[in-house]
């Protein structure tokens, strides 16, 4: 693989193709001429937020650190949950007990309401440390505190001690909950003296024209438990997947709802749903580790676009850049521009396919 600089496309290896499966495949090649509508591959305009995509209104919002914050997902008491719909990306992952939780990243946009504000985890930092962001979190267990801190340093801002703004409420186990404020948190990161500079997030590609070899997939399910679980529908008309999530009714009979935003009442919409496999070590039945930072020769992927999915890898470049994504042929693979929703998946995780365009991953450990 070649080796990438701040000024250099993205470039990756091409496998061996024998001549019988050329005359079946249709690798893409990236070049300036050839594919003009990719965005990111020779870098991004100063308008253009790199984890999206997309144009910015004001450009001077991405000259700053993506402010990252935990937001729960159980109790279902917590939900609606605020301020998802702005986010650039959303990661998902497990925590324990059958249960998962979001870690949210705001850069091209920000939300004054975000949360409830839940505890840090130890995958966390390493997911931020990615991204250079700044955490926002609500306390953690001391000895995973600990390992958040000395990676971040200064950029873990726990609930503990923070003013409102940035973070206003009282009891982040509390029904009302503790929410966060994204554009407060990088104004407070600098009042502090935190290094809040723009810094190089390069590393995704987009392209609006739907990349070869996919096939149909209308419906994604992700299913920790059978109470617990997320699904996504493909809108045809806004080439979006809404979200759907749990809800019990009484008797105990688990149903699916639309996953709605409680600040503009409007169901999430994701242009990119993506599944990574991981690794997960569980420590304690609610303290589990993730080996995001030592993947560097690439780990299973599947990739939801445009009604289609696709097959591929993830791997990371360094320890402070953005996941890079490849698909089958082992070259960046192009996200639709938009908001992505990222789950990690354990590696023993299963997935079935009731019908040619529905998967449903069942989450599992060793």
């Amino acid at each position: 693989v070649a080796t990438e600089t701040a000024d250099s496309p993205i470039v990756a290896s091409q496998p061996t193709v024998t001549t019988e499966s050329k005359a079946h495949l249709s690798i893409p090649t990236l070049t300036p001429t050839s594919t003009p509508s990719v965005i990111g591959v020779f870098g991004f305009q100063p308008n253009v937020d790199p984890l999206t995509g997309l144009q910015v209104d004001n450009p001077e919002i991405l000259n700053r650190r993506p402010v990252m914050i935990k937001v729960t997902n159980w109790p279902r008491t917590s939900r609606p949950q605020a301020g998802l719909s702005n986010a650039d990306i959303v990661f998902e992952y497990y925590i324990g007990e059958q249960m998962n939780r979001f870690l949210a990243v705001f850069y091209g946009q920000d939300s004054d309401k975000i949360g409830p504000l839940r505890s840090g985890r130890l995958v966390d930092p390493q997911l931020v440390d990615l991204y250079q962001g700044i955490l926002v979190y609500g306390n953690a267990d001391p000895q995973v505190d600990e390992v958040i801190k000395r990676v971040l340093g200064d950029r873990a801002i726990p609930f503990d001690g923070t003013p409102c703004p940035p973070v206003c409420g009282q009891d982040t186990h509390s029904i009302s909950g503790v929410f966060a404020d994204s554009a407060e948190t990088s104004l407070y990161a600098q009042k502090i003296g935190i290094n809040d500079s723009k810094q190089n997030l390069k590393g995704m590609i987009f392209d609006p024209a739907l990349p070869p070899g996919g096939v149909n997939a209308s419906q994604i399910t992700v299913e920790y438990a059978p109470w617990d679980k997320g699904e996504w529908q493909y809108n045809k008309e806004k080439d979006v997947y809404d979200r759907w999530i749990d809800s019990e009714l009484p008797g105990g009979t688990i149903k699916m709802i639309p996953h709605i935003d409680r600040n503009n009442d409007q169901q999430l919409e994701f242009a990119n749903i993506v599944i990574i496999y991981a690794d997960y070590i569980e420590y304690a039945p609610t303290v589990h580790d993730v080996k995001i930072d030592e993947n560097k020769t690439g780990g299973h992927a599947v990739f939801f676009r445009g009604g289609q999915s696709f097959q591929g890898s993830w791997k990371l470049t360094g320890t402070n850049r953005p996941i890079q994504f490849l698909d089958q042929w082992g070259l960046p693979m192009p996200l639709k521009p938009g908001n992505s929703w990222i789950v990690i998946l354990g590696n023993h995780s299963s997935v079935e396919q009731p019908k040619p365009d529905q998967w449903i991953f069942h989450f599992d450990l060793p």
